[in-house]
């Protein structure tokens, strides 16, 4: 039959849920759930939030889920197998469509050649210390966020680097946008927190401490960000950002070292 005699109400589209995991993201959760508009089911899962995140989402119309922290890929894998609809986009609660890209979704919704692949890349535009970041390695940062739960399963370190992995996957063209810190203290913090999952992750893997990489990593990642991935275009902000990442990388290898004098401590009497 010939597109053009088709009626609107002749066009199928595919039912799709929003999977949103989420801690004290009252600032940030209306945005992420509205920028989905026509997500046929909401699923958030919060780990315990206590700034009003839960009653924001329900009065959006997600089912809320409060359920105990089992790490990035693991609560992320969770709110798939809650989901309605087989195709699922995924966002953190401080993360939201673009307009543009939630039309380009819309449009692959009524779409048969949607089948076609198992799941659809977004590059991730992040918002960070007065601008948007597009350089120093912090974009295209291309995240796979709509995907089809029976061909994709989320892979990758239990606290760490979680990604969607899928053998079919097209890349488009609008992007994902992500606020992740309020202010540069925030920042701090979370490098802190994710230097110390870094180093557990190195120590669970076997991988030992090297001094010769606790004093040349650090450089070689600033030089990595601010001069061959050109985070100096990004101004004062680019600079900050390539110091905090090199801080980031001395700190991982500091605590791996930590970690191993600690292991091989004797327990202390009682």
């Amino acid at each position: 039959m010939s597109t053009q005699n088709q009626t609107p109400q002749s066009i199928v589209r595919e039912k799709v849920s929003l999977a949103i995991i989420c801690l004290n993201e009252a600032q940030g959760i209306e945005r992420c759930i509205r920028s989905v508009p026509f997500a046929d089911d909401i699923v958030v899962i919060d780990s315990g939030s206590t700034d009003g995140t839960q009653d924001i989402a329900r009065s959006l119309g997600a089912r809320v889920f409060v359920e105990q922290w089992r790490g990035f890929r693991d609560q992320k894998r969770r709110a798939t197998e809650l989901c309605a609809h087989d195709w699922v986009i995924s966002l953190d609660g401080d993360e939201a469509l673009s307009p543009e890209a939630a039309a380009e979704i819309e449009r692959l919704l009524v779409d048969p050649e949607l089948n076609q692949f198992d799941g659809y890349e977004f590059p991730r535009l992040t918002w960070n210390l007065g601008r948007w970041i597009r350089h120093g390695g912090w974009y295209p940062d291309r995240q796979l966020r709509l995907y089809h739960r029976s061909r994709a399963n989320w892979e990758g370190g239990k606290h760490v680097h979680e990604r969607v992995s899928a053998a079919r996957v097209k890349r488009l063209r609008d992007p994902l946008l992500h606020w992740p810190f309020p202010d540069l203290a925030e920042q701090v913090q979370t490098n802190n927190r994710y230097s110390t999952l870094g180093a557990q992750e190195l120590l669970r893997k076997g991988q030992k401490f090297s001094l010769l990489r606790l004093c040349l990593k650090p450089w070689s990642k600033f030089i990595e960000s601010y001069f061959i991935k050109r985070g100096f275009l990004d101004g004062l902000a680019g600079f900050v950002i390539a110091v905090g990442a090199a801080y980031s990388i001395f700190l991982k290898y500091a605590k791996l070292w930590e970690l191993e004098r600690l292991k091989k401590q004797p327990p202390s009497d009682t």
